[in-house]
């Protein structure tokens, strides 16, 4: 487990093994890439990758696999400079473009495994180089879901709730990384079915958020999400649901949201459940604050919407290596 002291990766020789979890995103999305707050959790579902040495440096016996999966060709270029021939294997449980970290969870197990061939890492400059990765990767973005998964547990970006993690920074800004506890609720994730492209939706948001009432859009983003924080910290769960409700309105206001997801939306509230958009939006997944013991009942009903439902939890595990390389081996 990873708690706010917890170790960082140890060195270990080749062949070794990491895994990291995805991420799902309560408050903050978009905002948080020009410097508002942000509250996000790591899910239970994980990524995990497999290092080992071989005669040809392939991805999932690939050899082409730099050349056309942008994420291992920008984690070969910070950490693997030197093209030594490996075997990458990997595997995972977080859907790819549903808006839960699946290249997060991707980039930061490969780093972790990366770093543990490399002579061992602490936490915070993990964090920085797989952030730097999917930023290379993506152009664009925020460091919040790759801080996610390397951190575990329910994490806070530029909000002074909680105890400092980490700062990352870029070229031209600097987010603060801190941990609030977990308010022990279950959540139901519910994959639209639409996949979508992060840097696409980021791009689209930066265009709206440049028009004139774009400042006054990003306070009331920063406003919901401090109050969001707050809320969960007390364990309020009906203010959080709430907020949770005025920041979809938000998301719909930037052009995020999609008819699949607000139909998924329209399906939580029948059963007394709020939702919004998690994750880059324009399709992707919606995340729902259940009543309690009702979450196999909304995802049932999620099911017949079309949706791919996910009763989960917040896992406290971040980035960590294997004792093994055997699941992606």
């Amino acid at each position: 487990m990873t708690d706010d002291d917890s170790p960082g990766i140890p060195a270990r020789a080749l062949p070794t093994s990491a895994r990291a979890p995805g991420k799902c995103i309560v408050f903050g999305e978009h905002a948080v890439v020009h410097g508002g707050p942000e509250l996000l959790f790591a899910l239970d579902l994980e990524t995990q990758v497999a290092l080992r040495p071989n005669p040809r440096l392939q991805l999932n016996g690939d050899p082409e696999a730099p050349r056309h999966n942008r994420y291992f060709a920008a984690a070969l270029d910070i950490w693997w400079p030197s093209g030594e021939p490996l075997e990458v294997r990997s595997v995972s449980r977080v859907p790819r473009a549903a808006g839960l970290g699946s290249s997060a969870a991707f980039v930061s197990a490969l780093s972790a495994a990366f770093a543990a061939a490399t002579g061992g890492i602490d936490r915070p400059r993990l964090a920085a180089r797989a952030f730097s990765v999917e930023r290379q990767a993506q152009g664009v973005g925020s460091p919040g879901d790759t801080s996610a998964s390397v951190a575990g547990g329910f994490v806070t970006i530029n909000d002074p709730a909680g105890e400092l993690l980490w700062t990352v920074r870029d070229d031209t800004r600097s987010w603060s990384v801190r941990r609030i506890p977990d308010p022990g609720w279950a959540w139901v994730v519910a994959y639209s079915g639409i996949p979508r492209s992060t840097a696409d939706a980021v791009r689209a948001v930066t265009e709206r958020l440049a028009r004139p009432d774009g400042p006054t859009l990003l306070d009331e983003f920063a406003s919901v999400a401090h109050q969001g924080i707050a809320a969960v910290q007390r364990e309020d769960i009906e203010d959080v649901r709430t907020l949770m409700e005025r920041n979809q309105t938000l998301l719909r206001d930037v052009g995020v949201s999609h008819p699949q997801i607000e139909r998924l939306l329209t399906v939580g509230r029948e059963v007394g459940a709020s939702g919004k958009v998690t994750g880059a939006g324009a399709g992707g997944s919606a995340l729902f604050l259940p009543a309690l013991g009702r979450e196999i009942e909304l995802s049932r009903r999620l099911a017949r919407a079309g949706a791919v439902p996910f009763v989960v939890r917040p896992s406290r595990r971040g980035a960590e290596l294997v004792d093994r390389p055997s699941a992606a081996a």
